[in-house]
């Protein structure tokens, strides 16, 4: 394969998760192609004004400008420009065979632009060994009760949509977690940009202490890059929801590496990971499906213990157990509704997709890093005005 191979819009089969690099490269996994999309971006410039990104029913907003209906708008991630500030969203329009991929971007004025992917400077990488476009998600009920139609529903979705879960940028390559099509397939793909066509692939296994048992085929949900123990290495959540660490040195073509667990957060699947600063010390915010955020200090995972089934008694566990959460997991930490997506905006702020807690309409909403919440769904005894 060429370098840097250039490829046609129309090519472009979907828009999933995203990742910039620190030069306004925006990397976007399309996983019906098998492959990751490197969008041009570098020439954006800094916002003249102070960007607070508030955009109600978004969802709405974007299917008027894509000319349909709410009801066939997914928003799949969103990703922050790291110069412009700027709000990009990957988006699903339609379902089944005949939905189409779109990118949009929120501006400081909150105004939505549908971006022209046929004139966009990008570039592409095939990735090797994805699964079979022919297999699907397994099915099976909750708790013992039989399948919902949801349920059933998710059991149709083909097992592609799982080559990449995660992206994370550092230092020239990009780490794509995921699954492939083959029996130990819980991957980490390690790939230099500019692309060139090269990937190396390492297999990975896991201890799950909800489960109580190692897992290589679960991918990992989400991912930062940062230094513990003196050495860059990723951290890493998984569904149910282990915490690990692994070493990039670890991360080599065909090698299968033991990830090492070092805590849980409890059931449930991670969603996103941010690196952030909090007054002076460095964060990471897990945000999670089914519990509420947390504020992990990076700190706390230097010298952390490595656990097995050995540090534990046998069987599964769940949230109302003693044990979980389980390890250096920080603090949860106020927040009204729930994060389907979320990203740094700036120093002091989030920018966050949001369903709202009471309403249930989907928001794209600034959010401070001190509490990422906003007052509209919270009433308490300073909204009560004083008697004259």
């Amino acid at each position: 394969m060429s370098k840097d191979l250039k490829v046609n819009a129309q090519k472009v089969k979907s828009l999933g998760v995203m990742e910039f690099s620190d030069e306004g490269i925006l990397f976007v996994g399309d996983n019906i192609s098998g492959a990751i999309i490197a969008f041009d971006f570098r020439s954006e410039s800094k916002a003249t004004t102070k960007l607070e990104i508030n955009v109600y029913d978004v969802d709405s907003q974007i299917a008027a400008i894509l000319g349909t209906s709410q009801s066939k708008i997914q928003i799949n991630d969103i990703a922050v420009h790291p110069v412009s500030d700027e709000v990009y969203l990957s988006i699903t329009r339609g379902h089944g065979a005949e939905a189409l991929p779109a990118l949009v971007k929120v501006d400081a004025q909150n105004q939505l632009t549908n971006i022209d992917l046929a004139n966009c400077e990008f570039t592409s990488q095939i990735l090797n060994n994805v699964p079979d476009s022919s297999q699907r998600i397994g099915l099976r009920g909750t708790m013992g009760s039989p399948p919902t139609k949801k349920e059933i529903a998710k059991s149709k979705r083909p097992l592609r949509i799982l080559s990449i879960v995660d992206m994370e940028y550092h230092n020239g390559e990009l780490f794509v977690a995921g699954i492939n099509n083959e029996e130990f397939c819980s991957v980490l793909r390690r790939i230099p940009y500019p692309f060139n066509g090269t990937e190396s692939i390492s297999n990975i296994e896991m201890y799950n202490i909800a489960h109580d048992q190692y897992e290589s085929r679960a991918p990992i949900r989400s991912m930062v890059v940062k230094n513990i123990d003196g050495i860059d290495q990723l951290v890493a959540a998984y569904t149910c929801s282990p915490l690990v660490l692994i070493p990039l040195s670890e991360l080599k073509d065909s090698a299968k590496v033991k990830a090492r667990t070092i805590g849980d957060m409890g059931n449930g699947q991670p969603v996103d990971m941010i690196p952030f600063n909090l007054n002076g010390e460095e964060m990471i915010l897990v945000t999670n499906n089914s519990r509420s955020p947390l504020y992990i200090p990076v700190e706390g995972l230097n010298n952390a213990k490595v656990v097995t089934e050995k540090d534990f008694d046998r069987g599964g566990k769940i949230d109302t157990g003693p044990i979980i959460p389980f390890g250096p997991m920080g603090k949860a930490v106020m927040f009204t509704g729930t994060s389907l997506r979320i990203d740094l905006l700036n120093e002091r702020q989030f920018v966050s997709l949001n369903r709202d807690a009471e309403t249930g309409s989907l928001d794209l909403e600034t959010l401070s890093t001190m509490l990422p919440i906003k007052m509209h769904n919270v009433i308490g005894d300073w909204d009560i005005p004083r008697p004259v």
